[in-house]
């Protein structure tokens, strides 16, 4: 239907050319009123509104938005190195246990055999010993683990605050970001 109405008014422009009447495009141009000196005048202006907008609107916002992406991407990235990081501290922790217990498990077989010879005090001094070893071993194990983790939920809570600060684009004072660090504590715990 539109090819049509087209073929039509390509006729009928030929035709008002011919007669010498102006031609549709002129009739239409003057029945809504278009000057062609204005319409180049505002078709000048947007395109410097466009250019404006482009420079100094749209360019600063998407390098915002692409900071902002780095940054939570670089937050991530850090998180996963941490969480590597307890998982490696978790190995030592049990390389280091298991070496304790293999160690106590030599010196109570040495206590036995000395035991033999030297009697019932020098096993009870070496169980004595093996026992000591075994706590320390857990509780140097257990002060690294318990070290990384604050370090990690330091860590962690810091990232939250900043790219909540980023994200909302509002200077957060002492008690949000204590609100803010013990929400993610409690969901990174769970």
């Amino acid at each position: 239907m539109s090819l049509d109405f087209i073929v039509v008014l390509a006729a009928t422009g030929a035709a008002d050319v011919e007669a010498g009447n102006g031609g549709v495009v002129n009739t239409i141009l003057k029945t809504f009123g278009v000057h062609w000196g204005t319409f180049l005048c505002q078709l000048v202006n947007f395109l410097i509104v466009c250019l404006v907008l482009r420079k100094f609107a749209y360019r600063p916002i998407l390098e915002m938005l692409e900071e902002r992406k780095k940054r939570i991407t670089d937050g991530e990235s850090k998180l996963a190195e941490v969480e590597s990081q307890v998982a490696a501290s978790e190995e030592r922790t049990r390389e280091a246990i298991k070496e304790a217990n293999e160690q106590a498990k030599r010196l109570v077989e040495e206590a036995k055999e000395s035991a033999v010879a030297l009697g019932e005090k020098k096993a009870e001094e070496a169980s004595a010993e093996a026992r000591n070893i075994i706590a320390k071993a857990e509780e140097a194990a257990r002060a690294e683990r318990d070290k990384l983790r604050s370090e990690l939920k330091k860590e962690f809570g810091r990232l939250v605050v900043n790219t909540t600060a980023q994200v909302t684009g509002k200077v957060l004072d002492e008690e949000d970001q204590k609100r803010i660090n013990e929400e993610a504590m409690a969901g990174v715990e769970s």
